[in-house]
């Protein structure tokens, strides 16, 4: 299977933004590890996170 580019857009309120970032901010490599079935799953979790939050911060959503 080969990889392809998705793009997904989504509408939040101020508060969903701000909270979401600092999720993506704070969730570790435990969280993703154990909600994954292996390491592969987790790195692409890892991946997909570091886009979102490359995302938020680029709309003014960078919390310290």
């Amino acid at each position: 299977m080969t990889d392809q580019m998705v793009s997904v857009s989504v509408v939040l309120v101020h508060t969903e933004a701000v909270a979401l970032a600092q999720f993506v901010k704070r969730v570790g490599w435990s969280e993703m590890r154990v909600n994954a079935i292996d390491d592969q799953e987790a790195c692409d979790i890892r991946a997909a996170i570091q886009s979102l939050r490359t995302a938020l911060s680029e709309a003014g959503f960078a919390p310290r």
